[in-house]
């Protein structure tokens, strides 16, 4: 993809909603930052936070998003493997029970149309969250939801990176 904005059919580009309604998004960014104390003071530390923004976007099909919280998932300290496996979290024993209790509240969201969060999982998960924690997971959830929609809606290109040179 280039890094040009999509063009559709009609020939005008897309509308960038983060652009062209800046008040908005910048009231969703500031709900994020809120929903990033509110995860701290949970206990939600930044590695679980990114690892189900990271499902969550890839569920979804939002590669901007998924690019964005790779790089921060690995200035957290998550490691190459760590955030290949995250796909296939469930045949993988890398990640933490607290971790696989994300991960699958993560696709609960993601699937919200199908019933919301079922009885079994919001039961297994409270058994390994405290309310703390899943009430403050469930809104990072909620927020990235919301992100991926705005980059899917328009298209944000996800450009191949520039080779880093070595000197």
């Amino acid at each position: 993809m280039s890094d040009q904005p999509h063009v559709p059919s009609s020939g005008q580009p897309r509308v960038h909603l983060s652009r062209a309604a800046k008040p908005a998004y910048l009231a969703l960014d500031a709900l994020s930052r809120t929903i990033g104390e509110v995860a701290a003071a949970a206990g939600v530390d930044d590695r679980l936070s990114e690892i189900v923004q990271i499902h969550t976007s890839q569920l979804n099909g939002c590669a901007y998003c998924v690019r964005v919280h790779v790089d921060r998932a690995l200035a957290a300290g998550l490691d190459a493997d760590l955030i290949a496996q995250i796909a296939s979290w469930r045949e993988s024993g890398v990640f933490t029970e607290r971790e696989r209790a994300g991960l699958e509240l993560a696709e609960e969201h993601v699937y919200i149309h199908d019933g919301g969060v079922s009885d079994e999982v919001y039961d297994r998960v409270g058994g390994i969250l405290s309310e703390a924690e899943y009430v403050a997971l469930s809104w990072i959830l909620v927020s990235i939801g919301s992100f991926n929609r705005i980059a899917i809606a328009g298209r944000y290109p996800v450009p191949p990176r520039q080779a880093r040179s070595e000197a």
